[in-house]
């Protein structure tokens, strides 16, 4: 290549870089400045989330159970922080140190405050105030926690609201960001929608070290957050609190459920735990203990405590037993104490017997020897059939989280689980006494004995009556299921019959039960534990003529139904009209 080609080609190369320079220019002034302008102003104005104020919640009488206090929050800015005070805050929070570092790992971006230490101490704050300039990044804001009025009452229903965990945040994708609050158990997790309320954002403009230099337009971009709706619950708090005394010392649960419509008037489960231990900040140590506490304070065993329903199971049987023809109610069995089945004999709870017994009287004395009987004279899938319809071996769609189906065998499931032709009727002779492979729910209990006091009607147990709109003051009374269980009126007859003489015959096993002035009913259950002293259950309703109550009751470890539940139950139908009739006179003095 001559000279002149040489010159000709650096001056065509020379003019290309500068087209492409230009170019570049060009893009930077007319494409991108907008682009960089926006992230200028991201570095200089900052987004603070306001959460909202989540809603009350109120008992059925309108006392406030739940409600809100300003709490303060400490934050961190990861851009802004300087790692030398990691300890110093630490300590200042009474946190690990790498709890703050995995909260500045899950920052979405290093200019965006991340909360490291909710309900923090007011000694912190002062010391956050007083050393600004050393404590770069670090500021706080006061946000509220949940107020739970009574501590320790009602935990395992009313729930618990904490921080949004990362499994959670992939499931809420969108909804929620790290550090969100969220409802984890009871109402607050199954009304989370409802009660939480919409975020609020406050926009500010911040120099090169982070300080606050004035509001971003005045103010005008920012957006109020929006707070949540009210729950008015079906819950007597005052029955509530009567019956979490009852249970002070024992472990086990109790519910009452008015049926005429299914609202549960008092849910207790224990032992329980102080829901202001897992209201804003909770240690790792006290998380722990309370989840390797062996009594499982945790655990609400009203709808996720399985137990056998012993005795109580028995109007099952009879009711199948009428319904389908299988006998009536007059006919008899001699039970001298026991009853034999091949080669193993099955035993009353009493051992000289009960002598002839008719269903009612059957009932009344809680002889199995008659039930192991009539159980070999009925078709299993039949007993299966009406456990069903009854709601047993299915969740009752109570408006709770991680409620359990728990178990009632059929056919089908025996052939599932020994394989078919594997098994024989002997495997049937524990069931007819509501022992062997049957486990129930305290609710599900609760939900028969409803359905029992009201001859059929089955209404969906729930616990929430109202939700209050505070935003367009509007009030929705919330609808649920009900439907009607196919068994005759004379059938429901004589099983009522035969539970008031349960509580109201000379030698009925729940005499325990009875109350001055009201006619109770129920069934008595004692139910076997492999593992120690025998449960005792006990189930009924009051008024016998005009049912406003009914209950379930379990005593775990303690005895027998007769002995140990039926008395609870005494002193919660004598409660109930207290209650009622102290709310009347008030009423009625108003009135005059």
């Amino acid at each position: 290549m001559n000279e002149a080609a040489r010159v000709k080609f650096l001056k065509i190369f020379l003019s290309l870089v500068f087209l492409f320079f230009l170019g570049k220019l060009f893009e930077l002034q007319l494409y991108r400045s907008l682009e960089y302008k926006r992230q200028a102003e991201s570095n200089s104005i900052r987004t603070i989330q306001h959460d909202p104020i989540r809603g009350l919640i109120f008992d059925r009488n309108g006392k406030i159970i739940v409600d809100n206090v300003p709490s303060y929050t400490v934050t961190l800015v990861p851009y802004e922080f300087e790692m030398k005070n990691l300890d110093v805050v630490a300590k200042l929070l009474n946190v690990e140190p790498q709890y703050i570092m995995d909260k500045i790992s899950s920052a979405p971006s290093p200019f965006t405050p991340v909360k490291i230490r909710r309900d923090a101490p007011l000694r912190a704050i002062a010391y956050i105030e007083e050393h600004k300039n050393e404590l770069r990044g670090i500021d706080y804001l006061i946000e509220h926690k949940r107020n739970y009025r009574a501590s320790g009452l009602a935990s395992h229903m009313l729930g618990y609201v904490k921080e949004i965990t990362s499994s959670q945040l992939t499931i809420y994708r969108g909804l929620y960001k790290p550090g969100d609050q969220i409802g984890q158990s009871g109402l607050e997790k199954s009304y989370e929608s409802i009660i939480k309320g919409g975020k609020g954002y406050r926009f500010i403009m911040v120099d090169a070290l982070g300080r606050f230099v004035g509001r971003y337009n005045d103010g005008r971009n920012d957006i109020p957050p929006s707070e949540g709706s009210d729950l008015v619950l079906t819950v007597d708090i005052e029955l509530q609190s009567f019956l979490e005394q009852l249970f002070q010392d024992k472990t086990g649960s109790a519910v009452v459920i008015d049926p005429r419509n299914g609202e549960i008037l008092a849910m207790v489960s224990k032992p329980n735990y102080d829901l202001t231990l897992l209201s804003g900040y909770t240690s790792k140590q006290v998380w722990d203990s309370l989840n390797s506490d062996p009594k499982k304070p945790l655990l609400n065993r009203a709808i996720s405590g399985l137990y056998s329903p012993g005795s109580t199971f028995k109007m099952i049987l009879a009711i199948t037993a009428l319904e389908t023809g299988a006998v009536d109610s007059n006919w008899k069995v001699y039970c001298p104490g026991y009853f034999v089945y091949g080669n193993k004999v099955f035993k009353c709870h009493t051992s000289q017997g009960h002598g002839w017994v008719n269903l009612v009287r059957a009932i009344e004395v809680s002889c199995n020897v008659y039930f192991y009987n009539l159980m070999l004279r009925t078709n299993f899938d039949d007993w299966s059939r009406y456990g069903a319809l009854f709601g047993f071996g299915k969740r009752t769609g109570i408006d709770l989280p991680e409620e359990l189906d728990g178990i009632l065998p059929s056919t089908e499931y025996f052939n599932r689980v020994y394989g078919v032709n594997k098994w024989t009727k002997g495997y049937l002779i524990s069931l007819a006494i509501g022992q062997g492979e049957i486990s129930v729910t305290p609710l599900q209990m609760a939900g028969y004995a409803m359905a029992l006091a009201n001859s059929g009607k089955y209404y969906q147990p729930h616990l929430v009556k109202e939700i209050v709109d505070k935003k367009v003051g509007k009030v929705q009374k919330v609808s649920y299921r009900v439907r009607e269980i196919p068994v005759s009126q004379e059938t429901f007859d004589i099983v009522r019959r035969a539970m008031y003489m349960v509580v109201n015959g000379s030698v009925g096993t729940g005499r325990a039960a009875r109350v001055e002035g009201v006619n109770v009913a129920g069934k008595t259950g004692t139910a076997q534990n492999p593992h120690g002293k025998d449960h005792a259950w006990f189930i009924g309703f009051a008024p016998y003529e005009n049912p406003e109550i009914a209950f379930a009751i379990i005593v775990e470890n303690a005895g027998t139904g007769g002995s140990v539940a039926a008395p609870i139950a005494r002193e919660i139908v004598k409660k109930y009209f207290e209650l009622k009739n102290q709310r009347t006179e008030f009423k009625l003095v108003r009135w005059r």
